[in-house]
């Protein structure tokens, strides 16, 4: 492989160097550099980030190919700055078995957009009645470190406890969907005064806080770890500030919607807005930006969830729940998080990068922008504004809640280990 130059960048949003690779390596980061040969790029001032890694991503494949495949989703993955993503159990056939996770490993290395790690069910079938093939997942070509059968809740406290400490052998974690399912009975959307006025089944605060109580006192008692996926209500933030006050190992998500979209926005009826947790109130968006700010809530993961038109097109009650979320996630934590001043860049590749990979235990990527570390690299013109038209999507859906939405910054150039996946703000 040639020598790439990127000249003139941003380093985390500091000051302006020079970064010089070699293969699959950074053989250099300064001022001046030069290298006979190599290709050049005249960053101008954007900012460079390590690769993005998302620890929640829905690829479909295998069984949902018509929502997305391995390949048209890492596409997607690297036109929005990822170079690592972690694909989520809900397949067909789920992904329970050392089979389908190799299968979805492979097919992530034949993809060659980004790096793939499956995520494996913690029950058989996601039906949590039976603990899946935990060590046997663990110990595939696949390497699997986390366990979630996300999409629906591990609501029995003992299988609960049996994951904790089983994961807890080799050092892995179960990432749970908090949601109690008699709680979320015939639910539409968040429970409170727009429910109330539209008519609609509310999906309550406590049905999410509930489980992830129980579940941090859970992995105290095991000793072991625990994440939370889409963390959505301010009550989740003050459970997980506690239990991390009181030294239980818990780490937390929030999506970008649930940084900026509220359930005001369902007042139009209009299944895009249609998602689980769902959208809840301003003052829960308020309460997920300070608690990512402060590092109560650990990391930004998208939780990509692509349906196909037929899905959303239709009456609200019908309608699938989800959103893509890969192609306008930096856009998203740019304008909450480092516009408003909560966040700079550098706590961006904290939250995006560096914390995800260690949460996911990914020791290739969420490495810093250094000499001698692999080439996993992101350059973002954060000047950049412009509306968001989900006809030019990587992704095989469309279902975006932003269509038509001005939002900030746009991925220019993505690298994988030294090779541009994104040049110009076009897959290479």
């Amino acid at each position: 492989m040639s020598k790439i130059l990127i000249r003139g960048a941003k380093v985390l949003g500091g000051e302006t160097q020079d970064v010089l690779i070699d293969g699959e390596t950074i053989e250099a980061v300064g001022t001046g550099l030069s290298a006979e040969g190599a290709e050049v790029i005249e960053a101008d001032g954007k900012v460079l980030l390590p690769g993005l890694v998302d620890l929640h991503t829905h690829l479909r494949e295998p069984g949902r190919e018509d929502s997305e495949t391995v390949l048209t989703g890492t596409r997607a993955a690297a036109s929005g700055g990822f170079t690592a993503v972690f694909a989520m159990a809900n397949t067909f056939p789920v992904a329970d078995t050392a089979g389908v996770v190799e299968q979805v490993y492979r097919l992530g290395k034949e993809s060659g957009y980004c790096d793939v790690q499956p995520i494996g069910a913690v029950t058989v079938g996601l039906e949590g009645k039976k603990l899946a093939e935990l060590g046997a997942m663990h110990d595939s070509a696949a390497g699997v470190k986390v366990f979630s059968d996300d999409g629906k809740c591990v609501d029995d406290a003992v299988i609960m406890r049996r994951a904790l400490e089983y994961v807890k052998a080799f050092g892995g974690v179960v990432a749970q969907h908090a949601q109690e399912p008699r709680l979320t009975e015939g639910a539409q959307m968040n429970e409170g005064i727009v429910s109330a006025e539209l008519g609609l089944g509310g999906w309550p605060a406590v049905a999410e806080e509930s489980v992830i109580a129980r579940d941090v006192l859970l992995a105290e008692h095991v000793g072991s770890r625990v994440h939370i996926c889409h963390l959505s209500t301010a009550g989740s933030v003050e459970i997980v500030r506690w239990a991390k006050s009181r030294g239980i190992d818990v780490t937390a998500e929030v999506t970008p919607h649930h940084l900026l979209l509220t359930d005001e926005l369902v007042r139009s009826y209009n299944p895009v807005y249609k998602v689980n947790p769902p959208l809840r109130t301003e003052k829960d968006v308020l309460a997920l930006r300070e608690a990512l700010a402060d590092g109560t809530i650990d990391i930004v993961a998208t939780d990509h969830a692509p349906h196909p038109h037929e899905d959303k097109d239709c009456e609200w009650a019908a309608a699938a729940m989800g959103m893509v979320g890969l192609e306008t996630a930096l856009s998203v934590v740019q304008q909450t998080m480092v516009e408003t001043g909560l966040l700079d860049w550098a706590g961006v590749a904290e939250r995006m990068s560096y914390a995800p990979a260690v949460i996911g235990r990914l020791e290739s990527h969420g490495r810093p922008v250094a000499a001698g570390e692999p080439a996993n690299l992101t350059l973002v013109d954060a000047a950049y504004r412009g509306q968001v038209d989900p006809a030019g999507f990587a992704s095989r859906s469309r279902n975006t809640p932003y269509e038509g939405r001005e939002l900030p910054g746009r991925v220019t150039h993505t690298f994988l280990r030294g090779r541009a996946t994104v040049v110009d703000g076009k897959l290479a």
